[in-house]
């Protein structure tokens, strides 16, 4: 059985529309896909119309954190979505997410950037903003040559000139509020060697204690070294450990199903769930 628990689309910031993600996971062999795009389930209902025969869909998110001014992804999974509080928390996050974005582009362009406001919106089609968008709108501005570029201390990087720190959940509390929800959650690669995201086990310990259900560890971008220390981690706090492709389309390389989660941590994941099935 091959499981697949970190894809977008375009609802957030992948390329492609939630039925080709699901015609995409059958393609590539996956038998379990879980949609998890960033502070929003708008692509759930989609999903499962498209859902291919013989794959299961699992309903997800990937919920913005923040802990001492770094940025922190925690996975969320099987949760109610219509639960009050945290329906509340995801509109506050989209709404900073919008606001964060016109203030973005205003310092790019006052750095000398002519991207505007309408590329991005054009480029986000419809998707709360995120900065992966602001990046692809300033390749097309031709300020900088490829997305990644955009990610550095010059631009739109952790402490860059065009960076605007907005609101989003801290960590402990997004734990406690899926859980009250119903749902599991999974520290997202935290050992991802890009900009301010690597969180040491200290963190790992933190969030084990408030609850937190699993850390993802066979990621792409993450190496073997930390990919090892990581399982060692989990085994001794009692987490489920997952894999997963992180696939955010065009954007990624279409990789979805380059990593997959163990079918015996899925099930315990899916055990450890009070929500919906």
């Amino acid at each position: 059985m091959r499981i697949d628990l970190h894809t977008h689309s375009s609802v957030s910031d992948g390329t492609r529309p939630p039925a080709e993600v699901m015609r995409r996971a059958a393609a590539a062999g996956l038998d379990v896909v879980a949609l998890t795009d960033h502070d929003t389930t708008r692509g759930w209902d989609e999903a499962r119309a498209a859902l291919p025969d013989g794959l299961t869909f699992v309903p997800g998110m990937e919920l913005s954190c923040a802990l001492d001014g770094r940025s922190l992804h925690m996975l969320a999974y099987l949760f109610d979505p219509d639960d009050p509080e945290l329906k509340a928390e995801l509109v506050r996050i989209q709404e900073a997410r919008d606001t964060r974005g016109r203030a973005m582009v205003e310092r790019l362009r006052e750095l000398g950037s002519s991207v505007t406001m309408e590329q991005v919106e054009r480029i986000a089609g419809g998707a709360r903003i995120g900065r992966p968008h602001i990046a692809r709108a300033m390749v097309e501005a031709g300020t900088v040559e490829a997305p990644e570029d955009a990610f550095t201390k010059d631009w739109i990087g952790a402490e860059g000139r065009a960076h605007v720190i907005r609101y989003a959940l801290d960590p402990v509390r997004a734990v406690r509020l899926v859980r009250d929800a119903g749902g599991v959650s999974v520290l997202a690669h935290p050992r991802v060697r890009r900009g301010d995201e690597i969180f040491d086990d200290a963190v790992i310990r933190r969030l084990a204690e408030a609850g937190l259900d699993g850390v993802e560890i066979d990621h792409p971008d993450q190496e073997p070294d930390d990919r090892e220390a990581l399982r060692f981690l989990a085994a001794e706090l009692g987490l489920v450990g997952t894999g997963a492709s992180d696939d955010h389309g065009e954007a990624s390389g279409d990789r979805i199903g380059c990593e997959t989660t163990d079918p015996e941590a899925f099930e315990r994941l899916v055990a450890r769930a009070g929500g919906a099935r």
